[in-house]
Parts: structure tokens; C-alpha cells; sequence
């Protein structure tokens, strides 16, 4: 597969539903420490944008979430839920807390590799999932949290937004507060989405992005 170079961070500097959106179909290129090369094709995510997303806990009541998501735009960074790491990129300018979390990923190079990293029986298990991807791409977030998204062992590589038949788009998984929100995104028919039910049904007049 032939790459082209990584996005840069300024990709980034917008509304998180926007990049959530045109991130889909993305390729997420990773080196593990032994220099085994892996690659994903994203093909689900969620935006979390705290300016207007009532199940965003950052700059609300939770100061250290919102300084960890306030950093400058294009920087990875880790969510903890119920005690697993999740990958995301850090969106808008700095000081604001905006996200979008990368859900799942459709395995392209280095499957061994990732099942060295977490064994599963079912081979689709291995990334359908937020921190399924995270424990198969092997990231150490003491490592990866806070630096550039096109760091040289792992980044995107981006050809450009999917075509809207290719998109479906849904509320968000697990989310109690603004479970009426459209801000995931799958593509659609894929069998490597995550199981994840949706909140809500896909909210009408939901934007065409």
C-alpha cells in the first residue's frame, strides 16, 4: 500500500464533528517498539466537543480532563474508561477541550503482530473497539499522550473524506447526557464497527457533513 505523508496537526484545528467525520477511511499507521509495522484503516469514531456536548465532563467539573484535552490540536491523547486507555486527537484551538476518539479499525498490515499484542479467538475482536486497537497496536500512552499525531511511529495517513453513501452516521455509545447527538460515525456495512449500541436513535436534522 503505497502512503502518502501523515496529516499535520493544523488538519485538526476544527470542529471535532467535522474531523470525526473525514477521518473515516483514514489510515492509522503504527510502529510497535520492536519495529514491527502495523496499519488500520479507521472505520469508526465519536466526537467530543465540550463547548456544546453536555456529556463532556472537561471544563465543567472535571479540571484535569479539561486540561488534558485543551492542549494544542493534532496531539494524541488517552481517555481512561473503566480502566482501559482509549486513543484520541486533541481538535480546535489550544485551551479548548475537543476530541475525537478513534473506535475501531480495520486491520491492513501486521495482523500477527497485533495478535502478539492481544491474543483473541475470534480474529474480529482484535480492533473493534476503542481500547481493543489501543492494546493490539501495542501504545504505551506514557509514551504517545501529548505528542503530534504525525509523529514518525504513529500517524494517519489520509486520501480524503469517504463518499456519504459510504458514511452512516448515529448517537454516540454509552452516553447518558446529549444521547441525542449524531457525532459517530461508521463505515457503513463494515464488519470491524464495534458492537457498541447506539443512545439514541440518529436525531432528525442531524448536519450534512
Amino acid at each position: 500500500m503505497k502512503l502518502l505523508p501523515a496529516l499535520a496537526p493544523d488538519f485538526f484545528a476544527r470542529d471535532p464533528v467535522a474531523v470525526a467525520r473525514e477521518l473515516l477511511g483514514a489510515v492509522l499507521v503504527c510502529t510497535d517498539r520492536y519495529g514491527e509495522r502495523m496499519t488500520g484503516r479507521i472505520v469508526e469514531t465519536e466526537a467530543y466537543d465540550c463547548l456544546r456536548d453536555p456529556a463532556c465532563t472537561a471544563g465543567r467539573f472535571h479540571a484535569a480532563r479539561s486540561a488534558e484535552m485543551s492542549i494544542a490540536p493534532g496531539h494524541w491523547l488517552f481517555w481512561a474508561a473503566h480502566g482501559h486507555p482509549l486513543l484520541q486527537v486533541s481538535c480546535r484551538e489550544q485551551g479548548v477541550s475537543a476530541s475525537v476518539l478513534i473506535r475501531a479499525l480495520e486491520p491492513l498490515e501486521g495482523r500477527g503482530q497485533m495478535l502478539l499484542h492481544r491474543p483473541v479467538t475470534r480474529e474480529r475482536d482484535l480492533t473493534n473497539g476503542p481500547a481493543k486497537l489501543v492494546y493490539a497496536l501495542g501504545l504505551n500512552p506514557q509514551v504517545v499522550a501529548h505528542t503530534p499525531v504525525n509523529r514518525p511511529d504513529l500517524y494517519l495517513d489520509w486520501t480524503g473524506p469517504l463518499p456519504p453513501e459510504q458514511v452512516q452516521v448515529t448517537a454516540r455509545v454509552g452516553i447518558k447526557e446529549g444521547r441525542n447527538l449524531p457525532w459517530r460515525f461508521v463505515v457503513r456495512g463494515n464488519p470491524w464497527v464495534s458492537p457498541g449500541v447506539p443512545s439514541m436513535e440518529l436525531a432528525v436534522g442531524a448536519p450534512d457533513l
